[in-house]
């Protein structure tokens, strides 16, 4: 009895401690996602938080492919906007994180295996698998971060209006699928382009892309066009049941 006393006492200070530090909650600053997975926080504090993948996913803050076909639905059909204005620089990238480490060097650490830094956070070894092109690599300076939704379609599809410090999140969220380390030819070939104009050479990507990519716009809220929104229903389509 004494013995059950002291467990269920350790028990109920671990989920008081949980509790004041805020390991319940989920979801980022605009908008969040709340029919994801909850997946647990690690690693140094980021705009709109830090989260590791589950279920199989090689992305963090994913959607279901029912779920992704609602919110598909739901977003708004919209013409591509102007390019006036924009600069990469209005997107603060890669962030500081914290013990040296940037964004970048965050992600890496996350999407890598046996990934080893130095003392100023930067890979120095590891192995990285490309999701777009089913590449392993293992030099780090041969991965990119790429951005699911690109900085660039971002603004045309709603970012033009955003102030500086939504457009930070945006460009650095790590709680949402929209980083991942992918190689850099296959990152390079993406450019800005939308799902209706480049797709990720494997096919049995599809399905994350496909997720990803609507996560992301419903998020934060982002326009599809008409093409973009035929492609993704394609990809969600291709998706297991």
């Amino acid at each position: 009895m004494e013995r059950q006393i002291r467990v269920r006492g350790a028990v109920l200070a671990a989920s008081a401690l949980l509790a004041a530090a805020g390991c319940s909650g989920t979801g980022g600053p605009w908008g969040g996602d709340p029919e994801a997975s909850a997946p647990s926080s690690s690693g140094p504090a980021a705009p709109g938080g830090d989260a590791k993948p589950v279920g199989g996913d090689v992305l963090p803050g994913m959607v279901s492919a029912a779920v992704a076909r609602t919110r598909l639905a739901a977003l708004k059909v919209a013409a591509p906007g102007t390019m006036a204005g924009y600069s990469r620089a209005k997107f603060t990238h890669w962030a500081e994180q914290g013990n040296k480490c940037d964004t970048r060097e965050v992600v890496l650490k996350r999407d890598g295996t046996g990934v080893i830094q130095d003392g100023e956070c930067r890979a120095v070894s590891g192995t990285w698998k490309s999701l777009y092109d089913g590449s392993t690599v293992t030099d780090a300076s041969k991965m990119d971060i790429d951005h699911i939704v690109p900085l660039a379609e971002g603004w045309r599809s709603g970012a033009a209006a955003w102030d500086a410090a939504k457009r930070k999140a945006f460009a650095n969220d790590l709680t949402h699928p929209q980083l991942l380390s992918v190689t850099a030819a296959a990152n390079r070939s993406k450019g800005d382009q939308s799902p209706d104009l480049w797709q990720p050479p494997d096919p049995a990507s599809w399905c994350q892309y496909g997720r990803a990519w609507t996560t992301v716009k419903s998020t934060y809220g982002l326009t599809v066009t008409e093409a973009e929104k035929k492609m993704l229903t394609k990809m969600l389509d291709g998706c297991a049941a």
